[in-house]
């Protein structure tokens, strides 16, 4: 009887644990957290060179910040663009990022960025990924940013074509399993990761290596604040799973934080709805128009420039204008029009009435702009690329505000995508890639520049961290 009930109570113990495991096993080859953009990508790539991958995501869907992304992936030399006749290279990709970013760039990660990106659209047009169509971002010299046909929104595409590659590979992706702590042994190397199931219960995966995919910091205002106080108060486009944990707990491990009080405004927000209207909006034609119907600031200008030049003015909004042709060029702007977040009229004096704006400003603006566009060049603010004529009725409006996008700063890493001490030492079996890290940046980022380094970055952590795994 004795013998009968030590083995009921040693069959419960068991069953205890693994209740506290999730169910799901405690041992991996490769612990990846977050999936997002750059961490399928990281697990996917990772199963390919052979590990055995688990993905923890808290929260209750996979996709993250990149189902957000509607304009595009930044890469040069692409087969898209060579049949566009687009004269690009991966140097001018290079000098348009360093440029975006004030220099303050790291060169070498900046430079793995713009070489590997070409082979990121290759890679997920293996998986069945549409990146036919190339668009313009601001910041950019010529048109790189490569999207699906008629310019539809991209980061759900990427982020839908991820999430069935990795249940066709039979990766064991867990929403709502949260990580808690990053496990190192007394030598410092890391050796797996604690984390809560979605009922609660903590568990440990031993792994060889673990990857950080988490994304920033941006839906956390006191950690914004804590870095760049004058943002206070300020919305942010992000999901609300954007609140930095997994940085601080690396940083508290050691690891170095590079450009962290880089945070970026996104120029064109709708007000009190935290809605970001795609930058490829203003890259197709449409132009900013103040409350008083004056066009103020050159449209294509990095980030942070029309974000500061739409506070500078009345209310610190403006109005995103543009018409039926720049609308029929970009399928990405349809989203919009179901949200019901866009003022139309047959003419702009009537839309100029509807938003309550001067309908002589308004008018002159519009008809002075489109003679630029005819001319051939933007005599009052230089805009480079003037893409068409704003006359095809009917006329529209969305009305814009900055508010808090992306995060520059965070975890310092190499090109191998290894988390870095401060004094540039690595933290053996720690990877990061996406928008966690920081360098790949600088100052500002470009549009389209994330969805090239979520990938990129997210591929060279998948592979490096299965090849700790054979070595």
């Amino acid at each position: 009887m004795k013998k009968w009930v030590a083995t009921v109570l040693s069959a419960v113990m068991v069953m205890s644990m693994l209740a506290g495991c999730g169910g799901k096993g405690e041992t991996a080859d490769v612990v990846v957290v977050g999936a997002g953009g750059a961490g399928l990508s990281a697990a996917v790539k990772a199963t390919e060179d052979g590990a055995k991958v688990i993905v923890l995501e808290k929260m209750p869907m996979v996709g993250g910040n990149t189902t957000r992304a509607t304009g595009g992936l930044n890469a040069a030399g692409t087969k898209q663009q060579i049949a566009k006749g687009i004269k690009d290279s991966q140097q001018l990709f290079f000098e348009d990022t360093m440029k975006g970013g004030y220099d303050k760039n790291n060169p070498d990660l900046v430079q793995v960025l713009t070489t590997n990106a070409k082979g990121s659209v290759e890679w997920l047009e293996g998986f069945g990924a549409d990146l036919s169509d190339v668009g313009r971002m601001a910041g950019a010299s010529v048109n790189r940013t490569h999207r699906p046909t008629g310019g539809a929104a991209v980061g759900s595409h990427i982020a839908s074509v991820l999430d069935k590659t990795a249940k066709d590979k039979g990766i064991d992706v867990r929403t709502r399993n949260e990580l808690t702590e990053i496990v190192t042994d007394k030598d410092g190397n890391v050796t797996g990761v604690k984390a809560k199931d979605k009922e609660g219960k903590e568990y440990t995966i031993n792994a060889k290596a673990v990857v950080l995919a988490t994304g920033g910091f941006s839906a956390n205002q006191d950690m914004v604040i804590k870095y760049k106080p004058e943002l206070k108060g300020f919305a942010t486009t992000n999901h609300p799973g954007a609140t930095g944990e997994a940085m601080d707990m690396a940083n508290k491990l050691g690891a170095g934080l590079v450009d962290i009080a880089e945070i970026q405004t996104h120029p064109t927000v709708v007000p009190d709805k935290g809605v970001m209207v795609t930058e490829a909006v203003r890259g197709n034609g449409a132009i900013l128009l103040n409350k008083e119907g004056k066009r103020f600031v050159n449209e294509l200008l990095t980030r942070d420039v029309v974000s500061k030049a739409i506070l500078d003015q009345k209310d610190g909004r403006a109005f995103l204008f543009f018409d039926k042709g720049m609308r029929d060029s970009l399928k990405a702007t349809e989203e919009y029009f179901n949200m019901s977040l866009v003022a139309e009229a047959d003419s702009v004096e009537a839309l100029a009435e509807k938003l309550n704006v001067d309908k002589a400003v308004m008018t002159d603006s519009v008809k002075v702009y489109n003679e630029l566009v005819k001319a051939g060049k933007d005599s009052q603010f230089e805009r480079a690329d003037l893409p068409r004529e704003l006359n095809k009725g009917p006329y529209y409006a969305i009305e814009v505000t900055p508010a808090v996008h992306h995060t520059m700063g965070g975890l310092k890493i190499n090109t191998d995508a290894q988390v870095l001490k401060e004094d540039g030492t690595i933290i053996n079996g720690l990877y990061a890639a996406g928008e966690v890290t920081g360098g790949v940046h600088g100052g500002n980022r470009l549009g389209g520049n994330a969805l090239a380094d979520i990938i990129t970055f997210g591929k060279i952590a998948g592979t490096n961290a299965a090849k700790l795994v054979k070595s």
